[in-house]
């Protein structure tokens, strides 16, 4: 590519920001979002965790609901805590499905996962919920998707619910409004043999 002066780029961007602020202007709309992160890539609960943070940081009250992996302590457990009350953090499952082995158990805590976010997410003082690993109970049939789209119809009109996890549903992810699928590319444990390490994975 060749060199630009100094003016040239200055015109260039210019332009940029005539073109973005136009677009700005025109998108004014606000409303609560229903997001999925999705993919069988790293990085599906710590994205949502960044929006987490990201609200907590305006002020907002915000909830977690863990499926799947309740059972273990995440660091980020540990550091959210400091945000006192206005912080709700529930872990309601029991561990992986290879950990508990007890199909009917897992069903039962999944149901019971999803009735303490529905409460969650129709409470309209919560400005975010995050359903971490809901779509993998959504995948293995513990959770009927149609029940849960009718309930994240029952969220108040500005507030956000993001489910994480990966396998999410098509249905799920045609209501979503904004979907992320992590793609895997390498993984240390697959191809090195590196186990899951603190700070990195929990």
């Amino acid at each position: 590519m060749s060199e630009i002066t100094a003016a040239e780029h200055r015109r260039k961007m210019q332009r940029r920001q005539e073109v973005q602020a136009k677009r700005l202007a025109e998108k004014q709309l606000e409303k609560g979002l229903i997001i999925v992160n999705t993919g069988d890539g790293k990085g599906k609960t710590t994205a949502a965790l960044g929006m987490v943070l990201r609200s907590l940081g305006h002020g907002y009250h915000v909830a977690i609901v863990q499926f799947i992996k309740g059972a273990w302590q995440p660091g980020e457990k540990a550091i959210l805590e400091m945000f006192g009350d206005r912080l709700t953090f529930q872990a309601m499952g029991e561990g992986f499905t290879w950990e508990t082995q007890d199909r009917d158990r897992d069903i039962a805590k999944a149901k019971e996962a999803w009735q303490t976010a529905l409460e969650l997410i129709k409470n309209p003082e919560i400005k975010l919920v995050l359903l971490d690993e809901i779509n993998i109970s959504l995948k293995l049939g513990y959770l009927q998707v149609e029940d849960v789209i009718a309930g994240l119809k029952q969220k108040s009109a500005d507030n956000h619910v993001i489910l994480t996890g990966r396998g999410a549903p098509a249905e799920l992810i045609e209501y979503a409004d904004l979907v992320t699928e992590m793609k895997l590319i390498k993984h240390p444990f697959r191809e090195q043999g590196v186990k899951a390490q603190a700070g990195i994975e929990f």
